[in-house]
């Protein structure tokens, strides 16, 4: 690949395996994703979706093979140690899951903080940034609200202001609207092109939604382990 390219591209994948015991579940997965794309990963339940996107994200590892390399943003994450590649997940990469993960404890302000807290983040300087996020996502009069006063898509917005805190390169998704009624999850949907356009980040989303898929800069589509 031309170095010129290269330096477009936001993640590279090559000959990504992975197996649970003697089940095979991803048989060599390679793929480009470019700076500020939106794409779409679709198929079949147990196609080895999200055990890919588990792989990008760098929350699980794929299995040895010949060649296999994973690049985010220029950097070789399958090399680093794992208080490094913790460091780099924290700063740099963003996650919205189908079941927000908000803790329950905190409100909607403190859970948008946690992620930069731990990247040790001055306190007051966060909350300025979270408050920020909570009012460009609509939750302005939500952000002392705890998860169980919310409903499902202002969970989900929460959720997407935590991804967006260190204003990380790209932001995986796992069948993120998967837990709203159909008008949350048409606001989602745009708020994810809006986010791209207005801060350039990298979107990977693991959907059953058609709809969705289909908005998508690129839609992929996944069967028995491999893209086709």
């Amino acid at each position: 690949m031309l170095l010129c390219e290269k330096l477009k591209q936001m993640i590279i994948a090559k000959n990504i395996h992975k197996y649970y015991e003697s089940l095979h579940v991803l048989k060599g997965v390679d793929l480009h994703i470019k700076k500020g794309e939106i794409v779409s990963i679709v198929g079949a339940s147990g196609a080895g979706k999200t055990t890919l996107l588990q792989i990008l994200g760098t929350l699980d590892n794929p299995a040895k093979a010949p060649e296999t390399a994973l690049e985010i943003n220029g950097d070789n994450v399958l090399q680093m140690n794992d208080k490094n590649l913790s460091k780099f997940r924290n700063l740099h990469l963003g996650f919205i899951f189908q079941f927000h993960q908000l803790l329950p404890e905190f409100t909607a302000l403190e859970n948008v903080c946690i992620p930069a807290f731990i990247a040790g983040k001055e306190k007051k300087e966060t909350e300025i940034e979270a408050n920020r996020l909570l009012t460009y996502l609509g939750l302005a009069d939500r952000s002392h609200h705890k998860p169980n006063e919310l409903s499902g898509g202002e969970q989900q917005r929460v959720a997407v202001a935590r991804a967006l805190i260190n204003k990380p390169a790209v932001i995986f998704a796992d069948e993120p609207s998967g837990n709203l009624d159909t008008a949350s999850a048409e606001n989602l949907h745009q708020l994810f092109f809006t986010l791209r356009d207005e801060f350039g980040q990298t979107f990977v989303i693991v959907t059953h939604n058609e709809e969705l898929a289909n908005m998508a800069d690129r839609k992929l589509i996944m069967k028995d382990g491999l893209i086709m």
